[in-house]
């Protein structure tokens, strides 16, 4: 990440990089758009929470933020610093019209942001997300002032809210009976407290590494098998019979089995998946699981064992909480490490993940290896490539059009870029939400059938791949 990036908009909310295209106030006019949409209408002025992830300068953009919010007539209810799944739950809790989340992500320092979320405690659809951009886009460099009539009140209490939800979602007791050593790396994010105290309350052993919410990352934050290493040493070296990950804000999760071998991102949905599926009674009918167009069909796999089907929704929280709920779906998430489990809350989340992991083999008397030795397995390739600017759609349109020629005899999904699939593997390729860049990803049975479709859309793309 260079000092010249973008300020990034999209239906994942605003990123940028902090003092550059990520200010105060920046943030205060972002949250102003979101805000002005949210007093509409009302006969009295709306609350919203605002929490944030422990990046250090996310104190003074959440006061940026609440001075939007205060400017466009709401009331703020600060939760200080929370994971992202714990400001969702928290908007609900609190019967709030929505709520602001100040983070990047997975992204590293220098970057920040702001995830917006809306009444129902998910991220807000893409029409919604757009209508924000454009308030934003059309508000003049000064906001009106703030009402003297509105508040910002203090609330502490989300982290112990949400492990009161996740707690509910799962039967503690054979948790508790297996006395589970677990190694946790919370990367110094914003799941240090309450992912800890969560598998604490699970009867868990816990070696806690980066457990200090500093905002100070130990290792590049995203959970990927190249920024875990310590991790799997840790869990390889200790007795463990696992290790989790968390990303800064704890709404992703990859798994590190008992020999310090990297599970991944992508098993996470599915180990939560094979969960409830489980547990699905049948008198309610044939379950259904949502992911976005780039998570593994091992979902697919398992939905169909237990006599279910799979929606797949365009890249983007918001779009796969669109799907769950207008199928009503029983759990989803994207292969990213991101679970979203409608009892918890209608954002990803890896407290409930943890603990639909643990209670699976806790139920199943099994090793996590033997849970991961039962999903049918495919090979996954992940690559990128830098787009000139601000990326976008745009940057990528004509190599859509050349990969949709290229492939015309297989069956094409143009809903969100474009996703070739061919018999037993797929390739999709798209402009990042959160980066300028194009991401290109291909499952196969084998992994060098999975690098020859990478290499053949590059070919047709003609970029040098990251």
């Amino acid at each position: 990440m260079t000092g010249q990036a973008p300020l990034m908009l999209s239906v994942s909310g605003a990123r940028g990089i902090v003092g550059e295209t990520m200010t105060p106030e920046i943030a205060a006019r972002f949250a102003w758009a979101f805000g002005t949409r949210l007093v509409v209408d009302r006969e009295t002025p709306p609350t919203v929470c605002l929490g944030r992830d422990s990046r250090a300068s996310g104190a003074a953009l959440a006061q940026g933020a609440a001075n939007g919010l205060m400017a466009a007539g709401c009331d703020v209810i600060d939760l200080g610093v929370v994971a992202t799944p714990t400001t969702g739950l928290m908007v609900t809790a609190t019967a709030s019209a929505g709520g602001i989340m100040i983070t990047a992500s997975h992204n590293p320092n220098p970057w920040n942001g702001l995830k917006c979320i809306d009444g129902g405690g998910s991220a807000p659809p893409a029409a919604d997300a757009a209508a924000v951009i454009d308030a934003f886009h059309a508000a003049g460099e000064s906001l009106p002032d703030i009402d003297p009539d509105r508040f910002m009140a203090m609330e502490s209490r989300g982290d112990d809210t949400h492990i009161a939800r996740v707690l509910g979602q799962v039967d503690p007791v054979p948790i508790r009976d297996r006395g589970f050593s677990v190694v946790l790396d919370s990367v110094n994010g914003a799941g240090c407290r309450s992912g800890l105290k969560l598998l604490e309350l699970l009867g868990c052993d816990v070696l806690h590494l980066n457990g200090d919410p500093t905002g100070e990352f130990a290792h590049t934050p995203e959970p990927k098998e190249t920024n875990l290493g310590t991790l799997m040493e840790v869990t390889a070296e200790s007795d463990a019979v696992l290790g989790f990950a968390q990303d800064p804000d704890a709404d992703r999760l990859a798994i590190v089995d008992g020999d310090g071998r990297y599970i991944g991102e992508e098993y996470t949905l599915a180990l939560a998946t094979d969960y409830i599926l489980r547990r699905h009674d049948p008198a309610a009918g044939p379950p259904v699981v949502a992911a976005n167009l780039s998570t593994s069909r091992m979902v697919d796999d398992l939905a169909a064992r237990w006599g279910g089907r799979v929606v797949r929704s365009a890249v983007g929280e918001a779009n796969v909480v669109e799907a769950m709920r207008s199928t009503g779906a029983v759990i989803g998430g994207e292969g990213n490490g991101g679970v979203i489990h409608p009892g918890v809350c209608f954002i990803r989340d890896s407290l409930g993940a943890m603990a639909m992991v643990l209670a699976s083999m806790a139920e199943a008397g099994a090793s996590l290896a033997e849970l991961v030795g039962a999903i049918p397995s495919y090979a996954m390739v992940k690559r990128s490539c830098s787009l000139p600017g601000s990326g976008g759609s745009e940057a990528v349109a004509p190599v859509l059009e050349r990969v949709r020629s290229h492939f015309s005899e297989a069956t094409i999904d143009a809903s969100d870029g474009v996703r070739i699939d061919i018999e037993d593997r797929w390739v999709h390729v798209r402009a990042s939400n959160t980066e300028p860049i194009a991401r290109i990803i291909a499952e196969a049975p084998r992994a060098e059938q999975a690098e020859e479709l990478i290499a053949t859309v590059s070919e047709l793309a003609g970029w040098t791949l990251d």
